[in-house]
């Protein structure tokens, strides 16, 4: 075990490289941990984003053998944006979720712990180490509990005392051996507000959710996106920050700690309708930057068009009709008609019917049926008020 001081050190040093917290956590196998996944698994609750190998996702050492720490860290972000711009009737805006906000959290976290990493080796020649962020086969937030970084909460989150759950979660492995702090005990207590305000009820229970259920899943997806979560998605483009929200420990937290991760109120919000129109080149030099746009273009337009639709923007009319008979992509051209009733055009039959003789994708054409069946619907809800 290395000695108390070369901790302390490293603490310090974190505080000068833009960290706002850090734990240190042993390498043991997470053997609870284990049990739930297996749960997941068994109930089909997990996203497909995750490790598939749940044996790697418990034991450290098959990142790292020998692996004796697991350091955890945390950088806080911004709660509330400055400046932030207004949807007006003709210019309807998305929004990205919080944790999209500013540079990719991926690529501000690397470089944190890539200069942990090298303290550690200049400090302890022949060390061994092993960083990631999100992406690794350990679960960020059961190394994080563990570390003492905060509790793991109801809402699947790790909320810290100081920062809320505003935070990203980094871990670094080494064969360092670090005494290992104490874990924070849960204070979620009796309250389920981040369960009963959850759009689709994906958090099933306290510390369980149902990640096919969750908008900010869902929003992540390229397919099309199952009707009954239409509606529920409202104008997010991209995660859902509902669940952080309604926490009654985020209440007034807002940290501006860290400049590239303060959001640009356009990419953050941007205008919906000018995403529908975006080039592959536009779209990278305008929102590459942002770990929003890890799955490209497609998700965030579908999304675009369901926002659209959430708003019933007829100025969308136009643009969407033009989607619908010529983008190559399928989930858009569906998702187009599929908007168009929603919305209510005048002409819309019109143009459904005849994008339905043109059409040969079956999807697409199940969509434009549901266009066709919106306005229809909508037509004998006008006929049954003009007669009362």
């Amino acid at each position: 075990m290395i000695n108390a001081q070369l901790k302390e050190e490293l603490i310090a040093y974190s505080e000068t490289i833009g960290i706002d917290k850090i734990g240190f956590a042993s390498a043991d196998p997470f053997t609870t941990l284990k049990e739930r996944l297996i749960k997941q698994k068994e109930l089909g609750f997990q996203s497909g984003f995750e490790e598939s190998d749940i044996e790697k996702r418990v034991n450290p050492e098959f990142t790292l053998p020998k692996a004796q720490t697991i350091i955890s860290i945390a950088v806080a972000y911004p709660s509330k944006m400055k400046n932030a711009p207004k949807g007006t009737k003709e210019e309807r805006r998305g929004i990205f979720c919080r944790a999209s906000w500013g540079t990719d959290y991926h690529v501000v976290l690397r470089d944190r712990l890539s200069k942990i990493e090298q303290f550690i080796l200049e400090k302890v020649p022949g060390a061994k180490t092993v960083s990631m962020v999100d992406t690794g086969a350990l679960s960020d937030r059961a190394v994080a509990e563990r570390a003492g970084i905060g509790w793991s909460a109801k809402n699947c989150a790790i909320i810290t005392p100081e920062f809320g759950s505003y935070v990203y979660l980094g871990n670094l492995l080494t064969t360092v051996g670090f005494e290992p702090d104490t874990p924070i005990t849960d204070q979620c207590g009796s309250c389920t507000k981040c369960i009963d305000a959850c759009p689709t009820g994906a958090l099933v229970q306290a510390g369980q959710l149902n990640a096919q259920k969750c908008i900010s899943f869902i929003t992540q997806t390229k397919d099309f996106v199952k009707d009954e979560y239409r509606k529920k998605i409202g104008n997010r483009l991209y995660g859902c920050d509902t669940c952080q929200q309604v926490c009654p420990v985020n209440k007034g937290v807002d940290f501006h700690n860290h400049p590239e991760l303060e959001p640009d109120p356009e990419i953050a919000k941007p205008k919906l309708l000018p995403l529908l129109t975006i080039s592959n080149r536009e779209f990278k030099e305008k929102f590459g930057h942002i770990s929003g746009s890890w799955r490209g273009k497609k998700p965030i337009q579908r999304n675009a068009i369901l926002a659209l639709a959430h708003f019933k923007d007829t100025n969308a009319f136009p643009t969407l009709r033009d989607l619908m008979v010529k983008d190559p992509r399928p989930v858009i051209r569906g998702t187009a008609a599929w908007a168009i009733g929603k919305i209510g055009a005048e002409d819309g039959a019109i143009w459904l019917k005849a994008a339905k003789d043109r059409e040969e994708d079956e999807q697409v054409l199940a969509e434009i049926a549901k266009g066709l069946n919106l306005l229809e619907n909508q037509d004998l809800e006008d006929r049954k008020v003009k007669t009362k």
